[in-house]
């Protein structure tokens, strides 16, 4: 393989947050950066030497995308089949479009890590009222319905505690194909971050903490004060994903440990992901940078932790009467903010902050009250 060398030009399908911090990366190394979005004035645009606006299933928007760019990524799952070939059509498209399609789908992700033997909670598809009922009744409630396709931060899922209440939610929700999952006993949320560049480096960050509230990520630490023998685990699941792959680029691993001891996959995101943020104070190497080396084919960086670090994600709900006061937050040594320029409303996140102390406890204690201060107005 030969380096794409700085001096190129990275295309980027979405311009979210992700996006931008991945522009921003690129830029810092010496790329150009060109960016598809249906948003104008996404995220990313005020970055980016060009941002074409169009949905993420324009394949034409996408092919002119592709024209101008030596190599594309994206920082979101919603990218259409049709828009995703016609960019690798074009140039190379990394992470491959049949990473993209497969985790798309929850039943044909879980499907595929069940044929590949990767450990998974018990779970089953189901396409109706009746469907999810008999999925209930077999794994034994209390368990979670997910639809099939979209949903994140706790869209398109609910708990359900009866065979009864999984039929209720089918028919209230209408026409969803959905898997049920059975609820696990869990002692922790974690996640493995994995990259992979095309001539076969893979390199692998430490496994992050997560604590999630009403399914969106409220902190992260890393490293996360897990079990030794779990972390080895969540390690190998992640390598042993990339090599499966022929992965290109960045794979986030969500997984639970629950109190038995096993590790287990719950889900994929081919990207950056909202849990390594952390990675920029607490390793040589941030996500980001990472991304770029790996899909330009660079050396990867140094994925150690030099220094732990901790995330707090900050919502709509913190900007009712006006920006927050990130003075008070920002007078903590070892704080830092990110806002991302996304308009307000609650439940989304518009930005976050990180922490940095001699140990993950402190840095985790650290960011919660530099929070604690953006809500005390």
């Amino acid at each position: 393989m030969t380096p794409i060398a700085p001096g190129a030009t990275l295309g980027l399908l979405g311009g979210g947050q992700l996006g931008r911090m991945t522009a921003l990366a690129a830029r810092a190394m010496g790329y150009g950066v060109r960016v598809l979005d249906p948003d104008p004035a996404c995220a990313a645009s005020g970055v980016a030497d060009a941002t074409i606006a169009a949905a993420f299933d324009d394949a034409d928007a996408a092919a002119l995308l592709a024209a101008g760019v030596d190599v594309a990524t994206y920082e979101i799952e919603r990218i259409g089949a049709g828009a995703a070939a016609a960019v690798a059509a074009r140039v190379p498209l990394r992470p491959g479009a049949a990473i993209l399609a497969m985790v798309q789908d929850r039943a044909v992700q879980k499907a595929w890590l069940a044929a590949a033997g990767l450990p998974l909670g018990p779970w089953r598809e189901a396409a109706d009222s009746a469907s999810a009922a008999a999925a209930v009744e077999v794994l034994g409630g209390p368990c979670r319905v997910k639809s099939r396709t979209g949903g994140y931060d706790g869209r398109g899922q609910a708990r359900v505690a009866a065979p009864g209440d999984a039929a209720e939610l089918l028919r209230a929700w209408g026409p969803t194909p959905c898997v049920v999952e059975r609820e696990l006993e869990l002692a922790a949320e974690l996640s493995v971050l994995v990259a992979r560049r095309p001539s076969g480096e893979v390199a692998v960050y430490p496994p992050a903490r997560n604590v999630h509230e009403a399914g969106i990520l409220t902190v992260s630490q890393l490293p996360g004060e897990l079990p030794a023998a779990a972390c080895d685990r969540a390690d190998a699941i992640a390598r042993r994903l990339a090599d499966e792959l022929a992965l290109e680029g960045l794979l986030a691993v969500e997984l639970f440990l629950t109190t038995g001891g096993d590790v287990l996959v719950n889900e994929l995101a081919p990207r950056p992901h909202n849990t390594f943020h952390t990675a920029a104070a607490a390793c040589a190497t941030g996500q980001f940078e990472q991304l770029v080396r790996a899909v330009c084919d660079l050396p990867l960086g140094d994925t150690r932790v030099v220094r732990p670090a901790a995330l707090a994600n900050l919502l709509g709900e913190l900007w009712d009467g006006g920006a927050p006061p990130f003075e008070r937050a920002l007078a903590l040594p070892g704080v830092t903010l990110s806002v991302y320029g996304k308009a307000p409303r609650p439940g989304r996140k518009l930005g976050h902050l990180v922490a940095s102390a001699d140990t993950p406890a402190a840095a985790l204690a650290l960011v919660e009250e530099a929070r604690r201060r953006l809500s005390a107005r």
